[in-house]
């Protein structure tokens, strides 16, 4: 109990929430206690209002970005008090404000959080409307609370720079210790295989947010920290965890060819398996210590494990024959290797995390890393561009604005107390997704009743202010804290946090919960009716293009490959760009995999083949992970005229498939024949192994080893013909059901 809190209070949610508690409780303590309570509350309204979008990025980011945040909700909060004596002129400028406050969101994810922020302020603005100066005045200080949460967050920065980072760092660690796990569980004779890939995906999910946002507070503060060690340190940590993922890629084997072919010597798969679990617990273990100057080292029980398998090998060897087990041998042997090559990263990160690295230097490894970051600005053509019907977040803008002025609407009709709650609810609970919206309005629905309920019955008991007022202070904190990890949770200790402070403030709290359970329902009724029948954005729609890019993006990966077996020398940028877009996009893949599945059944008829797609594009990842893992760590001969034609076949067919999905012409003649495929793949064995006969400097069991590992290429290169003709069939098959 005690280190799931320890865990807990030592998290980016955590961390995140305390300065957004310091900065709203600080001035209303401090003004409540001169007799200014309504301003220290408007402050601590503007630090709320400004702390969603204090997202990971570069210092210089974050203070232009908390700035302009500010300026943004202090702004429209003054727009809508100044409009709001003026009711023909006030309700058609509202529908602006609230699909232009909308339609931020195009500029990314810092920006969907200032437009966030921006309708929050709007929709509170009629729980505190102002006319004349006092508008000014509000607004004013409102802007006073951004800037206040501002420095507070630079204080936690200077005072713990690298905390946020350490904290992903962690979480990237564990995640990757899991997912290694998974490829462990690949191993069992019983294992559900298409389960355990579908957890990976899931996994791949997490761990792309997560190296996202690394990338953004690392790279990004690299110039300005030249000469920081520590941020020296934690990008090595990045890139090798990064490496470490590739490298179980690498691992891509046929697990059921494998346990027929050493169905009689099972241990010696056991033997490989426990070393999969021992590499995850090592970095799980080292997840834990990763805020400490001496980390856990397991050194002696990885060597221990590495032994029992060179060991098993070696047995297995031996009651077989050398001839009889020389294929068996080879792949256990590969397997060795690359177990080995994990246990050389994982001691990289040790390393990093010790006294011995504090000097370290990225070498070359930080060249042109800024070209790994997203883009950061924001032209007015990307705006203009999705003023369309085509564009989800158009739709979604125009759905939440008539959402918000039904609510307005309703609220006033039927003489609501509080017509912002029903207004908050609509903002807080809507999404572009169904799914996402249904999950949050249930979740916003039981988590203000349960809030409620134990609220009330606290407030019965506890009628003590100061009591009442150190409660309002743990559940805001803790109601925060839960928003991204389990916002049911979240809803519940926001809701006692407004019990506790209207327990403060007026004597009929039952009123007061009574209203917020039925604004809180209307609200979330509204957003999800909104959402299945305004111009709803069902996940089939989209789609066709997360598919598409994530086949692109193994596409350009293959390319790259090819190019570097091609050209040899160092590996280019362009590479390394490739690699990271091909794992974020397989990502992005399944993660609109996921929200489909939470769609009514009528709208997953191609549900079964998104999936088929999501495994082949998972597949052909782990096959050029393979090849580029293979090619990096070998010496290898000139591409032969051979290779060159089996990569323009699979290039092809992929390029067939993105033209399928972008409804293009294709061209019949750059179709390759299936026969002329078999050749050349003939052909590439034939030169492989005369190339090893003719070397006379390569002893026989060197050469008999070249030559298998020749073949183990020619097998990846077969599988992801495979796989790229399979691409293509059930991309065919996909646009026939979903032609649109």
């Amino acid at each position: 109990m005690i280190d799931r809190i320890s865990k807990f209070t030592n998290s980016t949610s955590f961390l995140n929430a305390s300065k957004v508690t310091i900065a709203s409780v600080v001035p209303v303590l401090v003004l409540n206690f001169i007799g200014h309570f309504e301003i220290g509350f408007t402050i601590a309204l503007g630090a709320f209002f400004t702390y969603p979008s204090d997202v990971p990025s570069s210092l210089s980011h974050k203070i232009k970005g908390l700035i302009v945040a500010s300026f943004i909700v202090s702004g429209v909060n003054l727009l809508v008090n100044l409009a709001y004596p003026y009711p023909f002129l006030f309700y058609p400028f509202l529908v602006l404000l609230l699909f232009l406050c909308s339609m931020i969101s195009v500029y990314g994810q810092r920006a969907t959080l200032v437009s966030f922020s921006a309708l929050l302020s709007i929709s509170l603005s009629f729980g505190h409307l102002h006319t004349g100066l006092e508008a000014f005045e509000y607004s004013g200080f409102i802007f006073i609370g951004g800037i206040l949460y501002l420095i507070v967050s630079l204080v936690f920065h200077f005072v713990q720079p690298y905390k946020y980072v350490e904290l992903q760092i962690a979480e990237g660690i564990k995640l990757t210790a899991k997912y290694l796990k998974l490829r462990g569980d690949l191993w069992s004779p019983e294992a559900n295989r298409k389960a355990i890939i579908e957890k990976q995906l899931s996994v791949q999910v997490d761990l792309n947010l997560i190296h996202e946002d690394l990338r953004k507070m690392l790279i990004g503060n690299q110039n300005a920290s030249a000469t920081t060690s520590q941020n020296r340190k934690m990008l090595l940590v990045f890139i090798t965890l990064v490496e470490i993922q590739e490298l179980a890629l690498y691992t891509s084997f046929d697990h059921s060819k494998l346990h027929e072919k050493f169905a009689k010597h099972p241990d010696v798969l056991r033997t490989y398996q426990n070393v999969a679990y021992k590499l995850a617990s090592t970095l799980k273990k080292l997840s834990k210590n990763v805020h400490h100057i001496s980390v856990y080292v397991d050194k002696n029980d990885l060597k221990n494990e590495l032994d029992a398998l060179e060991f098993a090998i070696f047995d297995y060897e031996k009651s077989l024959g050398k001839d009889d087990a020389a294929e068996g041998v080879l792949m256990l042997t590969n397997m060795l290797k690359y177990a080995k090559n994990q246990v050389g990263k994982i001691k990289i990160i040790q390393r990093a995390f010790s006294l011995a690295m504090q000097s370290y230097k990225l070498k070359d490894k930080d060249k042109e890393l800024e070209k790994f970051l997203t883009p950061q600005y924001y032209p007015l053509r990307t705006l203009i561009e999705n003023l369309s019907y085509s564009s989800s977040i158009f739709r979604h803008s125009l759905r939440l604005t008539i959402t918000i002025m039904i609510g307005l609407i309703i609220g006033g009709l039927l003489n609501v107390q509080n017509t912002y709650w029903i207004l908050l609810t609509i903002v807080v609970i809507m999404r572009p997704g169904y799914g996402l919206t249904k999950e949050r309005s249930y979740n916003r629905i039981f988590g203000t009743i349960l809030g409620g309920v134990i609220a009330f019955g606290i407030v019965l008991i506890i009628q003590n202010h100061f009591a009442l007022s150190i409660l309002s202070i743990v559940c805001m904190l803790l109601g925060i804290s839960f928003t991204q990890i389990n916002y049911k949770i979240s809803a519940t200790f926001v809701t006692m946090y407004v019990v506790f402070i209207y327990g403060i403030l007026v004597p009929n709290i039952v009123q007061v919960i009574q209203f917020r359970v039925i604004d809180t329902l209307a609200g979330a009724t509204l957003a999800f009716l909104a959402n299945q029948f305004l111009w709803p954005a069902w996940e089939f729609i989209n789609t066709p293009i997360h598919i598409e890019n994530s086949i692109r993006a193994n596409r350009n990966y293959l390319k790259e490959i090819a190019d570097f077996y091609n050209i040899k020398g160092e590996i280019p940028t362009s590479y390394r760009l490739a690699r990271k877009n091909a794992f974020v996009e397989i990502g992005n893949l399944m993660t609109s995999f996921q929200r489909m599945m939470q769609e009514p059944k009528s709208k997953q008829k191609t549900l079964p083949l998104v999936n088929k797609l999501v495994v082949l594009n998972h597949s052909i990842l782990s096959a050029l992970a393979s090849l580029s893992t293979y090619i990096q760590s070998h010496q290898t001969t000139s591409a032969s005229e051979s290779f060159n034609y089996i990569i323009k076949t699979i290039l092809s067919n992929l390029d067939h498939s993105i033209s399928i999905l972008r409804n293009e012409i294709i061209i019949t003649d750059t179709f390759f024949d299936k026969e002329d495929v078999t050749l050349q793949f003939e052909e590439l064995k034939r030169i492989n192994f005369t190339r090893l006969i003719k070397d006379d400097e390569l002893d026989k069991e060197t050469r008999q080893a070249k030559m298998q590992e020749a073949q183990m290429v020619i097998e990846q290169l077969i599988w992801m013909s495979n796989l790229a003709e399979k691409i293509l069939k059930i991309t065919e098959e996909f646009k026939a059901t979903n032609p649109d």
